[in-house]
């Protein structure tokens, strides 16, 4: 008896992030499974992945620039 169609579709789910995930570290994207779920969801959903990929790398850059501004706000404090 095969499984349940909800059963078929989560498994196709699980494979499509995996193989997504192995391509993501062959291009050193830096996304987790959880990320690629999400991204996957939300262009499934109509979001325009040109700009997804835009918005990712732009919280990116501005993380890092926080990020270097504490690291610097530490060392003033010092």
């Amino acid at each position: 008896m095969p499984p349940p169609p909800e059963e078929n579709k989560q498994a196709s789910a699980q494979a499509a992030v995996d193989i997504l995930w192995d391509i993501s570290q062959i291009l050193n994207c830096h996304l987790d499974r959880r990320e690629i779920s999400i991204c996957t969801s939300l262009i499934e959903r109509g979001i325009n992945p040109e700009a997804l990929a835009t918005t990712i790398k732009e919280l990116r850059k501005g993380a890092q620039e926080a990020k270097i501004e504490l690291e610097a706000r530490k060392q003033q404090q010092r």
